[in-house]
């Protein structure tokens, strides 16, 4: 199976068209013209058309006081 443009994973595209989907039906405004009146379908449009911005944070571990000795 082929990865959308600019994704890392499949997995990822779903999340955030999903994510989009929900903003649609929330009443956000369509970023594309388009004839469809389906909020999954317009928001993936929208991020084929690369109007949706993403980005992934890294998480840093929380470091366990445990270990030095500071518990509360």
């Amino acid at each position: 199976m082929d990865l959308f443009h600019g994704f890392d994973s499949n997995y990822r595209y779903i999340l955030v068209t999903a994510r989009r989907a929900r903003q649609l039906q929330s009443g956000a405004s369509p970023l594309v013209e388009t004839s469809s009146t389906k909020p999954c379908r317009i928001a993936a449009q929208e991020v084929q058309a690369d109007k949706v911005k993403w980005e992934t944070v890294s998480l840093e571990p929380i470091p366990d006081d445990t270990e030095s000795g500071n518990v509360a």
